[in-house]
């Protein structure tokens, strides 16, 4: 046997994708790449660990088996790591997040100081739909969740970081006669969703709901840059976050559409387990933030206060 860590590394990912594509694109490797160490890898046993039928990748009994081993040996690789640089005198391990797709642009920002103070940290986002990101919290997968509206099936301790506005929004060009109500402006254009387990879309529909407005026409989009891209292009109408669109708001390619019962306004928290004991790493990143959680939000969304 004379496979790599590597290897390891990319056949645990395959598993955990079930495809090398999805797996590539996470390890930022290229497909041929990954394909040619799952081979060398594979090359090394007897005894099959994948199955291809059709196009599509199958984990044996015995490939799963490997996986677990391997995730223990990358495990012990991060605990010695992490030990050498505790040895060091300095916070060390892993921090791991969830955030809702919309939640990139904020994040990021409550990261970047706790992060360059603290360089031996090991940080995993994961950015995905709402969905998701509650069930890798329900699961104890990560130690924190970003989310704008807190689950209702989850006992959860949170800390409010922002306001999160969305508006009514369309393209330069869209023509809205002012006093137009809701329910008149998508008889001609669509109103585009993002898909079901998003934030954004139950908060949408929460909107429509009590509002009585009937949809006629619509569209699903899987990304709130898909939604932008469409209402760039002329395609319908949404309800977005302000923070997705400043710059289209700046240089005048979007425009709000003023309508009663609009901006909606929700909060962006950070989340977690009730109960949950936190690692050094959680429980510094969290009490950092106690610390800077206002001077960041006014530091860099002053924009916000103007909409």
């Amino acid at each position: 046997m004379n496979y790599t860590l590597n290897q390891l590394q990319i056949f645990l990912k395959i598993v955990q994708t079930q495809s090398v594509t999805k797996a590539s694109e996470e390890l930022h490797l290229t497909q041929p790449a990954v394909s040619i160490q799952l081979k060398n890898f594979q090359d090394q046993f007897d005894i099959p660990l994948t199955e291809v039928v059709g196009r599509k990748i199958y984990i044996t009994d015995f490939g799963r088996e490997i996986a677990e081993a391997a995730e223990n040996i990358i495990n012990q690789v991060h605990a010695i790591n992490y030990k050498t640089h505790a040895y060091k005198g300095q916070l060390s391990g892993r921090l791991k997040i969830s955030v809702v797709s919309t939640g990139k642009y904020v994040m990021p920002f409550f990261l970047a100081d706790f992060m360059n103070q603290h360089q031996a940290i090991e940080l995993v986002m994961d950015v995905t739909n709402k969905h998701k990101v509650i069930e890798s919290l329900e699961q104890n997968q990560v130690d924190f969740a970003l989310v704008s509206i807190l689950p209702t099936t989850l006992h959860v301790e949170k800390l409010d970081l922002l306001q999160n506005k969305l508006f009514l929004v369309g393209n330069a060009q869209a023509k809205v006669p002012a006093r137009t109500k809701a329910d008149e402006i998508f008889k001609e254009l669509p109103l585009i969703f993002r898909e079901k387990g998003s934030g954004t879309r139950q908060t949408m529909e929460s909107f429509l709901e009590s509002n009585h407005i009937s949809v006629q026409k619509k569209m699903e989009l899987t990304s709130n840059e898909a939604v932008k891209q469409a209402v760039l292009a002329g395609l319908g109408y949404s309800i977005m976050p302000l923070i997705g669109i400043r710059n289209e708001l700046h240089s005048h390619q979007l425009q709000i559409i003023p309508i009663k019962g609009l901006p909606i306004i929700t909060t962006w928290s950070l989340i977690w387990l009730k109960g949950k004991k936190h690692s050094p790493v959680s429980a510094a990143f969290l009490h950092h933030l106690e610390e800077e959680k206002d001077n960041i939000a006014h530091d860099t969304f002053r924009w916000y206060e103007q909409y």
